[in-house]
């Protein structure tokens, strides 16, 4: 797949156990537990699911003393499975207690994230905010200085609202609660440097769950600092309209250069899988031609000419049986995230879109003659035909991948396509 290399605002690089944020560094897909901590094993499961979904950080609420005692153990199980994913610790109201009382768990995490109006009140703030960031410098961990927009430090609201209230053109309130977010955040980061925490370990984020609201938040916040900055639509919301939500937000700003990880906090349905976040995410960056995680099956919408729904059937199976497959893939068969395959409906457009593929097939739409010419790297191969096309179809693809992308083979050389059906 063609990327694009879009200029990034953030020229400070963060490093988050071995992943890089900022800078030069790819953008990173980021994702969240909705566990309770202090269920290990339960916790452990869903953080190594989101791991081999893709997810490159995992963050996981910190709220109890259960849950900082449960986080050493939660990362030791995840070590012994091979899991390195990167532990961030969520932090509010008591997270200067917690992470003094609990010193593994400082150790353990790879970040913490700090919401600067859940820190304390009145005099205690400061002092309980200096104790997380004391902590952070004690651990050489970095932090991530979250403002979000429900839980924004309503003294600071209230002192900017006062202060536009006085003006002769006083700006709408929308703006001053914007203003109040990269304000809480820049000034966070100030003090937190000012306590010793090098700028070199500091990203930030300013969440809210309106999407022009975001974009213009993280548009002014781009301008006024060079840290990293994460990226999420809060509350994005369930299925279609989280994620078109999310979409929309996101790749306007992507495409601007801002934003060097990102979150897509979509509400789960009821027994819904959590990694589909993960999917989301990645999928935006892909799309984007900004990163490559997986193959891409490139299908169409259907028609009158294609009243059979065996190719929607072929195309939802080989998506699912690429994505499974990354884990392996990834570590054995580099570049073949960027393979493209199509399963196209019918002979409009079946056989064009299969040859521009690395592996295309053309099923045939209604009337068509009933056969599936294959097509790899643009010369047909075979053609499929009776009960068994799907079963032959994936095993094409599998010689393919284990043929052209196996470990350290310069013949990769593939037209980076994803798989595609219409």
């Amino acid at each position: 797949m063609f990327e694009f290399h879009i200029p990034r605002h953030a020229t400070r690089k963060v490093m988050i156990g071995n992943i890089a944020v900022g800078g030069n560094a790819p953008i990173v897909v980021q994702s969240m537990t909705n566990t309770d901590t202090a269920d290990i094993t339960g916790t452990a499961e869903q953080v190594y699911a989101l791991w081999r979904a893709g997810s490159e950080l995992v963050r996981i609420t910190v709220n109890t003393l259960e849950a900082a005692e449960a986080v050493p153990r939660i990362r030791d199980l995840l070590d012994q499975r091979g899991c390195d994913v990167p532990l961030i610790g969520d932090f509010h109201f008591n997270g200067h207690k917690l992470l003094a009382s609990v010193p593994a768990c400082a150790e353990a995490l790879g970040k913490y994230r700090i919401n600067p109006g859940n820190v304390g009140k009145g005099s205690k703030r400061d002092e309980q905010y200096a104790a997380m960031i004391e902590t952070a410098c004690r651990f050489n961990k970095p932090v991530r200085i979250g403002v979000n927009w429900g839980s924004l430090d309503q003294a600071l609201l209230a002192r900017m609202m006062d202060d536009n209230a006085q003006l002769a053109e006083p700006r709408a309130p929308e703006w001053v609660m914007r203003e109040a977010l990269i304000t809480s955040a820049l000034e966070s980061a100030r003090k937190a440097e000012e306590i010793g925490l090098p700028g070199d370990r500091i990203i930030l984020s300013c969440k809210l769950s309106g999407v022009q609201d975001l974009i213009s938040t993280y548009r002014e916040l781009a301008t006024r600092s060079d840290y990293p900055l994460h990226l999420g639509l809060t509350e994005a919301g369930m299925g279609s309209k989280g994620i078109v939500a999310s979409t929309a937000a996101l790749s306007v700003l992507l495409q601007e250069g801002i934003g060097d990880t990102i979150r897509i906090s979509l509400t789960p349905e009821p027994g819904g899988d959590r990694c589909q976040e993960v999917v989301v995410g990645q999928e935006i960056l892909q799309t984007m031609g900004l990163r490559s995680f997986t193959p891409m099956v490139v299908a169409c919408p259907g028609c009158g000419r294609t009243t059979s729904t065996v190719f929607q059937h072929l195309a939802q199976d080989i998506q699912r049986y690429l994505r499974d497959q990354m884990p392996v893939w990834r570590k054995h068969y580099p570049g073949v995230e960027d393979m493209r395959v199509a399963v196209m409906g019918c002979v409009v457009n079946g056989p064009g879109e299969s040859k521009h593929a690395n592996i295309g097939i053309s099923l045939p739409g209604t009337g068509e003659v009933p056969v599936a010419p294959v097509y790899v790297d643009g010369s047909k191969t075979v053609t499929l035909k009776g009960e068994r096309i799907a079963e032959e179809f994936q095993q094409i693809v599998e010689t393919y991948v284990r043929s052209h992308y196996a470990e350290g083979q310069a013949l990769h050389k593939a037209k980076v396509i994803p798989i595609a059906v219409v």
